[in-house]
Order: structure tokens, then sequence, then C-alpha cells
């Protein structure tokens, strides 16, 4: 459409007729009621005028040479440039199958001839009213989907923001559970360093002077402190040096003190009796000794492959909470899956007092999802859990199917929401935190992005027992 011709006009009006009385009576009809119009007699003219200068608005004769009025708006809804702009076929053929074909190939009414001037201008101004109206809509649907598409960047940046700013509090845990391995490793890498220093120059020499009935007691200790895999606390430790020390005094051997926690110390904890030839020999000492090196160099590195587990089980799970998809895709997620990592991220505050009871049920349905915005509401809701125990108390997860749904609830036992609070707890900017602990914005975020799973939210709360249930599809529509 010609924005400048319409400034000073009503409209612009392409009038394609092969008859110039009837151009000439249209053109003055339509002047005189202050359109701008633009005469042409034949279709190869009218296609060329259309697409040079996209009229508002075309009058279209039917019955003309070479190209009829239906080949002609064809040609018209055929081209991009100018498919938009109605047709009015006026034509002496009063036929219902032409008016049929008409409307058929694209336009938008039909004048008979002999036509009225009344008649002529009412459908005129009608058209031209009902095109200006769409052209209307059109811009404001354009506006609004540049403002919806606004509106959901703003919201994925303030979940995104939420999702750092609860990272920013965890942080200093997060960095506390990647620092005790790495010290646990340097500690660990230390000790085999100090062994090889001191130890490898001696050792072939230790192994030549060996009998082969010490050689065999030798490797037959470090078999049995290979066999012992599982870590034994402090209290268990002076139960079982109890057992070998009386064990040790009833051989007659006076050190057996030392003995019971050197054994103890190497992994040893069963019965003493296959060893007694060796504890009697005298190079005995000598021989355990180095029999604990190589204990200790064992649970070094038994040490560094737990530590390095760990750390890198932090790390994964701060990797995948802090990334961000930009594709915008719904993929297939396991819920269980990702409320692990935020417990992950959430351990060294549930190590201050928390226990958690995971009742997942086996071989729950992947969810088709947006698992990082999901990543929020859990990370919501347990923040939220914890806060409300400080920390101290039971956080119990529930994740089970139910028919095509996946309901997932958490519960703490808490202080509890007071029922004044309840109503409001989902509205935007409402907290109970203290100034700068918390922007009110974390369960409106949490509503709606299960909205936009087409979920559901619901919370039960008595003091002691605070229950949010997650409603989600298995299967989200489109």
């Amino acid at each position: 459409m010609n924005n400048d011709l319409n400034t000073a006009h009503r409209g612009n009006i392409l009038v394609v007729d092969d008859t110039p009385a009837n151009l000439r009576l249209l053109v003055g009809i339509l002047n005189t009621n202050g359109y701008k119009v633009r005469p042409v007699p034949n279709g190869e003219l009218a296609l060329s005028a259309a697409r040079g200068l996209p009229p508002d608005l075309i009058l279209l004769d039917i019955m003309m040479p070479e190209m009829n009025g239906y080949e002609v708006c064809e040609k018209i809804k055929a081209d991009e440039r100018t498919r938009d702009i109605p047709v009015i076929f006026i034509s002496a053929i009063n036929d219902v199958l032409d008016k049929v074909k008409a409307f058929a190939v694209g336009g938008v009414d039909y004048i008979t001839k002999p036509f009225q001037m009344e008649e002529v201008l009412v459908r005129v101004e009608t058209h031209l009213a009902m095109c200006q109206l769409q052209s209307k809509l059109k811009q404001k649907n354009d506006e609004l989907t540049v403002a919806l598409e606004q509106l959901q960047a703003t919201q994925n940046q303030l979940v995104h923001s939420e999702k750092m700013a609860a990272l920013g509090q965890l942080i200093a845990g997060i960095a506390h559970e990647i620092n005790t391995p790495l010290g646990a490793i340097r500690s660990s890498i230390g000790n085999i360093a100090n062994f090889l220093e001191t130890n490898l120059e001696s050792l072939p020499a230790f192994f030549k002077e060996l009998s082969p009935e010490r050689e065999q007691d030798f490797f037959h200790l470090m078999q049995k402190t290979n066999q012992q895999n599982q870590s034994l606390s402090t209290r268990e430790k002076r139960e079982f040096r109890k057992k070998l020390k009386y064990q040790l005094e009833s051989q007659g051997f006076e050190n057996a003190d030392s003995l019971a926690s050197l054994f103890i110390n190497i992994g040893l904890q069963e019965d003493l009796q296959p060893f007694l030839p060796l504890l009697k020999d005298p190079d005995s000492e000598k021989i355990i000794n180095v029999a604990y090196d190589f204990a200790s160099l064992k649970r070094s590195a038994r040490t560094i492959n737990t530590a390095t587990e760990r750390a890198a089980k932090v790390v994964f799970a701060l990797k995948s909470y802090a990334r961000y998809d930009r594709t915008g895709e719904k993929i297939q997620a396991n819920i269980p899956d990702a409320i692990e990592t935020v417990l992950t991220l959430y351990n060294n505050q549930l190590k201050q007092g928390v226990e958690v009871i995971r009742n997942y049920q086996t071989q729950l349905p992947y969810v088709l999802c947006y698992p990082d915005e999901l990543n929020q509401v859990w990370t919501n809701l347990i923040h939220n859990a914890l806060q409300s125990m400080e920390n101290k108390g039971i956080l119990r997860i529930d994740a089970v199917q139910q028919n095509t749904r996946v309901l997932v609830s958490i519960t703490d036992s808490g202080k509890g929401i007071s029922p004044e609070i309840m109503p409001k707890i989902f509205e935007p900017f409402f907290t109970t935190k203290p100034a700068g602990e918390g922007s009110g914005l974390g369960l409106d975020i949490v509503r709606k992005i299960i909205e936009k799973h087409q979920g559901k939210i619901n919370v039960e709360s008595m003091p002691a027992q605070t229950t949010f249930t997650v409603s989600l599809p298995i299967n989200l529509d489109e």
C-alpha cells in the first residue's frame, strides 16, 4: 500500500477496464469523492502498475482481451508484493458461476454493470475501511508479538538472574565442597611423595634380605590389607585394637599395644594366628613397618580417588546448574537427577544437621520439559525448606508417577507458614525475609515456570511440616 498517496486522498485506487467510457465514468466518480485514481486499459498494464506502486484497492473488469480479469487477479494474488490488495470485480456478466469464480480467484466483492454510483462508492469505502482495519490489526499483532518476545526474554533473564543469585548465596559452601577434596588430594600426594623419597632406594635391599617364609608372610599381609576397603570409626578401631592387644598379650608379646595399633592402621582387624611366625621373627618390626608404609600408600591412592570423584561431582553439578539453554527447546529430563544436582550444591548446608530422605519411584518416566527452568524450581523450594529449618531437621523429597503426571513433593520440618501469609506467598515481591536477603520473586518465578510447563503447585503447612507439591505432565503439549 502506498502511504504517500494516502496522505492527501481517501485512498489510492487502480481501475482496470478496456472500455474508455467506463474508465472515464469510474475515474470521475471516484475523483469527485476524494480518491486518487489510476486508470489502465488492460491486464498487463494493471499488473505493472500494481507491482510498481501497490494501490489500496483494485476495481477490475472481467471481459478484457489478451488477459481477462480472472487471470489478472490470479497473478496479483500469486505475487507477494500485491497479494494483500483487495480486488473488486466490475462486470456485465451476471451469471452465478462467474461470480463464484471471481471469489474463488481472490476477489473480495462483485459489482454488476450497469452499476449505480452510490453502490460503487459504498462498496469501495467498505473494503477500504476493512483493509485499513486489517492493516491496523496486523500492526497491533506485530507490536504484541514484539512485546511478547520482549516479555519472554525479560522473564528468561529474570529466571537466570534468580538462579545466579541463588548460586551466589551457595558459592561459599561450594568452594568449601571443592577445597576439602583438594586438600585431601594435596595431603595424599605429599604422603606418596614422602614414601617414595624415603623408601624407594631401600626397597630392593629389603626384598632381597627377606627369607622365602617372611616374603610369603609379607605378601600375605599385603593381600589382607588390600581386602580391607571399609573405613572404620574411632570407636570401631578402639574395639578392634583391644581384641588384637588381647591376642598379642596372650602370646607373650611385650609390645602388644604398639603392635595392635600398627595392625589396625595397616587395616588388619581379624585373627592374628597366621602371622604369629612373622611376629616372632627378629626383623618383624621392620617388615610390619614396611607393610604399614605400603598400606598408607594404598590409603592415599584411595583418598585421591574418592576426593577427585567428589570434586568432579560438585563441578558437574555446578556446570549443570549454571548452564543456560538458549535454544528454548524442550527435552526429556530425569527429575530425580535434576534434584540430586541441586542437593549436591547444597551439601555444605545439609551437613550442618539436615537428614535427607529420598523417596524416588523406581523407573520414574522422563518428563518433556525445560530442565534449566525446572532446576530453578527445585533450587528455590529446597533453599526455602533449608532456611525454614535453619539447616537442621528433616528434608523429605518424594517423586512418583500419577497417571500421566509426575508429582514431586518437598517437605521440611521447619516452623511452617502461618495462615495469614499463606495466600500471599506466590505474589511477586512478597517476602518475609529481611531486606537484602530476598527479592520476593522466588515463588512467583516458580509458579510461572510450573504454569509454563502446564503444571500445578500446591502447598500445605503446619508447624514442623510444610509440603510443596509440584505436578508436571510427562508429555508437555505444544
